[in-house]
C-alpha cells in the first residue's frame, strides 16, 4: 500500500464527507489490508443527541463549543454514519440541566423502542452525589433499555474528590445492585480517584470513557505519566473496560492525521486488551474536529494491522457483550 501524506489523508476525508460514503476512504486504505475493515459491523457505544426545543444543556453557552450549539437528532445521525455500517448504538447523556434528567431518559427510551434507528440501548445522566438519587435510578432501571448512568465529573463544579464522597460511592454501589454500569468521565490527572471508587464498588461494571481524557496534544509530562499509571490501574480491575473515543476533539482540527491519535489510543488498547475495548463515535462532539467518518476511518487506520478477530472485538463485539445487546 503507498502510504497517505497528511494532505492526502485530509483530502481523502473530505472527499468520503461529500460523497455522503464512509466507505470511500476505507477503499483507499484497503490494499494490502488482511482484514476487510468495509464490512465490519459497528456497535457506536457513545451517541449523543439533543434537542434544544426539548432540553437546556448549559454547557453549550460556551465558546469553545459554539459549532455543535443546534440541536442534533436522530436522523441527522443517521445521515452522519451512513456507510459505516453502524447497526446498533448505545445513548450517551448529554449533560443536560438537572431538571430535564427525567425528560431525558423518557426520550431516548422511546428512541430505543421504536425500532426505526440503531439505538439499542441508553446511558443516562443522574446525581450520585445526591441523595435522591436511588429513587431515581430505581425507577429507570426498570427498562430493559437503561444501561447505566453517567455524571460528568470534570465540570468545574465537579471538585477533584468528589467520587469517592460516601454518599456517590454508595449510589455507584446500587448501580451494580440494579444491574447498571457508571462511565467514568474525568479529568486524566484524577484517574486513581477513580481505581479508588472502583474498589469500593466491586460488583458495578465500570466504563472508563474517552481514553481517559488526555489530550493527544498534551506536551506535560508529569501530566501523561499521572494519566498511564491511571489508566494501568483501572485495566488492573477486571470489572473496567475502555472506550476508544474522544481524543479527536483534543486534536488539531487543521491538520490533525491518525497518527497524532495514535499514542494514546493504541496505549489503551494494548494496556486494557481485546477484550475490554469498544469503540465510541461521541458524535456529534466530534464534530469540533472531524466528521463521525473520519473518526471512525481513522482509528480503522491505527488498527488495520491487528487481527480481525480484534477488530470485531472492539468495534462489534465487545460492546454487544458488555451492554447485554444480542
Amino acid at each position: 500500500m503507498t502510504s497517505l501524506t497528511r494532505r492526502e489523508f485530509v483530502a481523502a476525508s473530505a472527499a468520503a464527507l461529500a460523497a455522503g460514503s464512509l466507505a470511500s476512504q476505507s477503499e483507499l486504505l484497503a490494499g494490502d489490508q488482511k482484514v476487510d475493515q468495509s464490512t465490519l459491523p459497528v456497535c457506536d457505544t457513545h451517541l449523543h443527541l439533543w434537542d434544544l426545543n426539548k432540553f437546556k444543556l448549559p454547557w453549550l453557552g460556551g465558546d469553545a463549543v459554539q459549532r455543535i450549539n443546534r440541536s442534533f437528532v436522530m436522523s441527522d445521525y443517521l445521515e452522519a454514519s451512513k456507510g459505516g455500517n453502524v447497526s446498533k448504538a448505545v445513548y450517551m447523556e448529554v449533560n443536560v440541566a438537572p431538571d430535564n434528567q427525567v425528560g431525558e431518559a423518557e426520550y431516548v427510551i422511546d428512541l430505543c423502542q421504536r425500532g426505526d434507528n440503531p439505538m439499542k440501548g441508553a446511558v443516562i445522566g443522574g446525581s450520585p452525589q445526591l441523595a435522591s438519587f436511588k429513587a431515581y435510578a430505581e425507577r429507570f432501571a426498570k427498562s430493559k433499555f437503561i444501561k447505566g448512568v453517567r455524571t460528568v465529573l470534570h465540570d468545574e463544579d465537579r471538585k477533584p474528590g468528589m467520587c469517592l464522597q460516601q454518599q456517590f460511592v454508595d449510589n455507584i454501589k446500587l448501580l451494580g445492585e440494579l444491574g447498571l454500569c457508571f462511565d467514568l468521565c474525568m479529568r486524566p490527572g484524577e484517574l486513581l480517584d477513580a481505581a479508588k471508587l472502583v474498589d469500593q464498588c466491586p460488583k458495578t461494571k465500570f466504563v472508563l470513557d474517552h481514553c481517559g481524557n488526555l489530550s493527544v496534544q498534551n506536551k506535560d509530562a508529569a501530566l501523561r505519566s499521572a494519566w498511564e499509571k491511571g489508566v494501568k490501574e483501572l485495566a488492573a480491575r477486571p470489572n473496567v473496560v475502555c472506550k476508544i473515543s474522544g481524543i479527536i476533539v483534543t486534536a488539531n482540527r487543521e491538520s490533525w492525521t491518525p497518527n497524532d491519535l495514535a499514542p494514546n489510543t493504541n496505549y489503551c488498547m494494548d494496556t486494557f486488551g481485546e477484550d475490554r475495548v469498544m469503540f465510541a463515535g461521541d458524535w456529534p462532539v466530534c464534530t469540533l474536529t472531524a466528521p463521525f467518518g473520519s473518526w471512525l476511518n481513522a482509528l480503522k487506520t491505527i488498527v488495520k494491522g491487528r487481527s480481525e478477530s480484534f477488530q470485531k472485538k472492539l468495534f462489534h463485539d465487545n460492546a454487544v457483550k458488555f451492554y447485554g445487546l444480542s
